[in-house]
Formats: C-alpha cells, structure tokens, sequence
C-alpha cells in the first residue's frame, strides 16, 4: 500500500536531508579545517620570510590601530635587535580586494612587497604580483620618492592599461607605512615610560630611551652602583651618571 504525500511527510523527508547534509559538511569541514589553516600559515610565513631582511628566531605577531583600521604586523629581529616588520594589509583595485604583505626595515624603507591575493584581471591588473612591476618597490625609501604612480606625479611605473590596480598597490603600501608609523610610536611610548621607571638604570635594552647600549647598564643599589658601563655608549653613561663614573675611575 503506497504512502500518502502530506505536508507532515514532506516537512519529515526534508527535516532529515538537511540533517544528512549537515552532518556531511560538518564532517568535510572537520577534516579539511586543519590542513587549511597549516596551508593559511605557511603562505604567511612564507610572505614574512620574502618581505623583510635576515633575521632570527620566530616573527612575533601584534596588532596595531592606524587610522582607524586594525593590521597585523609581524616583529623581526637580528641578534637581538629590530630588523624590520611584516605588515598585512590591502586596498580595493579594480577587481576587489588586494590584500599584500609589505615589509618594512626598522628605520622604515620598503624592503620587498608580497601579493597574498588579488582578483584583478589577467594580463592587465594581474601582472601586479609580477618583479617587472613589483620588484620596482624593493627597498623603496619612501622618503626620497613619492609613493604614487607617475601618472599622479610620483615615482611609480604604473602597470599598462591598468592604473587604478596601480593605484591600490600605491595605496596599500601607503596604509602599511602609516601602521608602521604607529608601531614605531608604541615602541617609543613603551621605552619612555621603562626609562621614566628604571631611571635608566638597570638592564637595557639595546635602543631604549634613545640608547645605544651593548651590554648592563649598571645598576644602582643602596650605599652605591654595581656593573659596568664601559660597554654603553656616552649617552648611557651620562645617564648612569656618578656610576659611569666610578666604573671609569
């Protein structure tokens, strides 16, 4: 005897094929989530490793506010020192979004560039991931050259018949000085308000408070000073003051 269609039966039959596919897409997700997100991490990586100068150890990550837009950044370093950072971040071209990682020394010149996607048009707006049009931003110091394609009396050879892709690269990288600019000023805040509480003495930092130390600032204890200051530049001398002094007597 055949079943009867009703409107409880179909409700049923299609409460349980959405459950089935739920459970299927849920399950595709289980599996491919990890892969991709290693797949995620390895592209960046890769990005950071291409974008800015040698350097040691792992990059570490932070978020900056410029501007009103959140970036990521990625912190570099060389035996101990600052080389330079990785910042994510995009414009809109002519196809939609161009996201690009941009690396920047610490005394903030463009080292090297990286497109992380793009959807612009091929053989036009596409060539923008190219050396022939990116290789041209490789240690560009931004302020001996004006960020901008020629066309708008900067320095940039814009790709042929595809300005406005031109145009958003130019702005990305703009957006990515800007977060650097504010990096910069965090880490100056930061080692202003460790001078004003160390005195400036103790262990520093190499660059804190505008120091060039390579070793202990000495370090001042009751009835007198402790350590060596030979090792620091003459600013950190006269800021360990009486000690310097006495380590030199």
């Amino acid at each position: 005897m055949a079943v009867k269609s009703s409107f409880k039966n179909m409700v049923l039959c299609l409460f349980v094929i959405c459950l089935v596919c739920s459970g299927l897409l849920a399950g595709v997700y289980a599996l491919t989530a990890e892969p991709i997100r290693k797949a995620a991490e390895a592209k960046t990586n890769n990005a950071i490793a291409v974008v800015v100068p040698e350097f040691t150890g792992a990059p570490v990550m932070g978020t900056v506010n410029a501007g009103g837009k959140d970036y990521t950044y990625y912190t570099v370093s060389n035996k101990g020192l600052v080389s330079g950072y990785a910042i994510k971040t995009s414009s809109v071209g002519f196809g939609g979004p161009l996201e690009l990682m941009v690396g920047l020394t610490a005394d903030g010149v463009i080292y090297n560039t990286s497109v992380l996607s793009q959807s612009e048009t091929p053989g036009l707006g596409a060539k923008c991931v190219e050396p022939s049009f990116a290789g041209q931003f490789v240690k560009f110091d931004p302020s001996k050259k004006k960020l901008a394609v020629k066309k708008d009396g900067g320095d940039v050879d814009a790709i042929t018949a595809s300005t406005i892709t031109s145009r958003a690269y130019c702005v990305a990288l703009e957006n990515a000085l800007d977060a650097y600019k504010a990096i910069v000023a965090g880490s100056s805040a930061a080692a202003d308000d460790t001078c004003a509480d160390e005195g400036c003495c103790g262990t520093c930092a190499e660059n804190s408070c505008g120091m060039d130390c390579q070793g202990d600032v000495c370090q001042v204890e009751e009835g007198g000073c402790s350590g060596d200051c030979s090792s620091c530049s003459s600013s950190c001398e006269e800021a360990c003051g009486e000690c310097a002094n006495e380590s030199n007597e």
